[in-house]
């Protein structure tokens, strides 16, 4: 069923209403640890009940409510109730330390807070805690009439912070049209990547936009079922795709990775049922892709996107032909193309850079873009609707994209942005430390990890775990160091920059 009959969705919580209209009794959503699970009905009614439990505590259209909970049907129930309250979503992840949890609230200017542990006075600040939502509820159909979702369109639906260049987390603005539009170009896609007939395994951070968009809300579209993993360990990942025959998985390269050091007549054994693998947040490795292509005969089709474009930008399924080392082209109404520093279009074949003839920086126009950061909407597309990413790539004689570099001197681990200034700063906090650099090095299981370099103050002495602790009480986990090097200096230009490369 396509659903065609029913109007286009205005609201993202309209998606959940129409497939309970599609499939009331299809499951949605389910919990792969405990097996509970809601039908496409119960988690519309569990939906229609968050949202008159917000407006019964007072929140307003446009107000911003923190949603911290793991991957879980709660969180499914507790995102689109706040939208289709009007509401905004602001994005945290459970794992948050209190510094950082009460900047982006106090950023966001959000009063109300669902969390799992509302009693805990620390973690919010000035915020209200409220409970996660209960799913008791979802299985009686009740006196109450549907509840009508309210807003939708450019307003703002979601915030989700990511560091700037400057390190510093801003939010980036994602509205209904946005968040809708990418659902609609990537189910444009053929074969669509997600059909009502998949049980799509989501193990990826429902908080990151990646986890939100091309997984819960592609799911939501096509009225598929969302098998819901609140971390990924490739054995209890197996057991999940075996036990509620999965077929499709939604990845990055850390997971592809992990799975390839399972014995490879499991892995044939476990991932029969799958149709599907796809990746994206980081760059998969071309030694990745043919070990799962050896070991189970299917390829991996990468992606690329960011928080600002809603995600997904590209993807090796518009032409069906994954390719090592490219991310694939852009989706049905995604434009791309090249720029140089001052957002000019570059000529094919122009030299700009040493590496590469063509490079240059990645702009990218359509509906499914952002409308600027918080509060103000500074820098969001320009006048023509482009978005100059900051990325770096080229594209091939195909029209496939390759990402070269990065912006700045961005680390990615296991699909999130580390920027090192915002690492830097709170090294700087310690005493014994005169300069502090921090660099991505490769790593087997995140893609990459943080590097720190520090140079102590003269006679000071600290112990790289106490520095390890530090950054662990400050910073969320994926920011951590995991290695810290002492030097007696550190590399710089001649013009006094920091000069990365050589500390990697």
């Amino acid at each position: 069923m396509t659903g065609a009959t029913h109007a286009p969705a205005h609201n993202v919580a309209d998606l959940v209403r129409r497939s309970a209209r599609r499939g009331p009794a299809h499951i949605a959503v389910l919990d792969a640890a405990s097996g509970t699970g809601l039908t496409w009905a119960q988690l519309d009614r569990a939906v229609d009940e968050q949202a008159r439990r917000l407006v019964e505590v007072g929140a307003q259209p446009g107000d911003r409510i923190g949603v911290r909970l793991p991957n879980s049907p709660e969180f499914c129930v507790a995102v689109f109730g706040v939208l289709r309250a009007g509401c905004v979503v602001v994005l945290i992840g459970p794992g948050l330390p209190a510094r950082e949890l009460q900047r982006i609230l106090a950023d966001s200017g959000a009063d109300l807070m669902i969390a799992e542990d509302p009693a805990d006075p620390d973690q919010a600040g000035d915020a209200t805690v409220l409970a996660p939502p209960s799913l008791l509820a979802s299985d009686e159909a009740g006196d109450e009439p549907q509840l009508p979702a309210v807003g939708g369109g450019e307003d703002l639906a979601v915030l989700g912070y990511t560091s700037g260049t400057s390190g510093t987390p801003r939010g980036a603005m994602l509205s209904h049209r946005a968040l809708l539009a990418n659902v609609d170009q990537c189910a444009a896609l053929r074969p669509a990547p997600v059909t009502a007939a998949d049980r799509v395994l989501l193990a990826l951070p429902l908080f990151h936009v990646y986890g939100l968009g091309p997984g819960l809300l592609q799911v939501a579209g096509a009225g598929a079922t969302a098998v819901l993993m609140d971390r990924f360990d490739p054995e209890r990942a197996l057991v999940a795709i075996e036990d509620y025959r999965v077929t499709t998985m939604v990845g990055v390269p850390p997971m592809y990775q992990a799975l390839l050091t399972q014995p490879g007549e499991r892995l044939r054994e476990a991932l029969a049922t799958v149709r599907l693998f796809t990746s994206g947040a980081a760059p998969l490795d071309p030694a990745v892709l043919a070990g799962v292509r050896q070991a189970v005969g299917l390829p991996v089709y990468e992606g690329y996107g960011l928080t600002e474009t809603g995600p997904v930008v590209t993807t090796a399924l518009v032409t069906g032909v994954p390719k090592p080392g490219s991310v694939g082209q852009p989706l049905p109404g995604v434009e791309v193309r090249l720029v140089d520093t001052d957002g000019r279009p570059l000529t094919l074949g122009e030299d700009l850079a040493e590496e590469a003839a063509g490079t240059g920086l990645v702009a990218v126009r359509g509906s499914n873009l952002f409308s600027g950061y918080w509060p103000d909407g500074e820098h969001g597309p320009d006048a023509d609707g482009w978005f100059r990413t900051g990325d770096v790539g080229y594209l091939d004689a195909d029209g496939d994209l390759h990402l070269v570099d990065r912006a700045g001197d961005l680390i990615i681990v296991n699909g999130f942005n580390v920027y090192p200034h915002e690492v830097e700063q709170v090294l700087d906090e310690l005493p014994e430390v005169a300069e502090a650099a921090v660099v991505g090095v490769p790593d087997e299981k995140t893609g990459e990890a943080v590097k720190a370099v520090l140079v102590l103050r003269e006679g000071a002495d600290v112990a790289e775990q106490a520095v390890i602790g530090h950054c662990a009480e400050r910073l969320a986990k994926f920011k951590v160091p995991t290695v810290v090097e002492f030097a007696e200096k550190l590399p710089h230009s001649p013009t006094g920059k920091l000069a990365r490369s050589r500390l990697r």
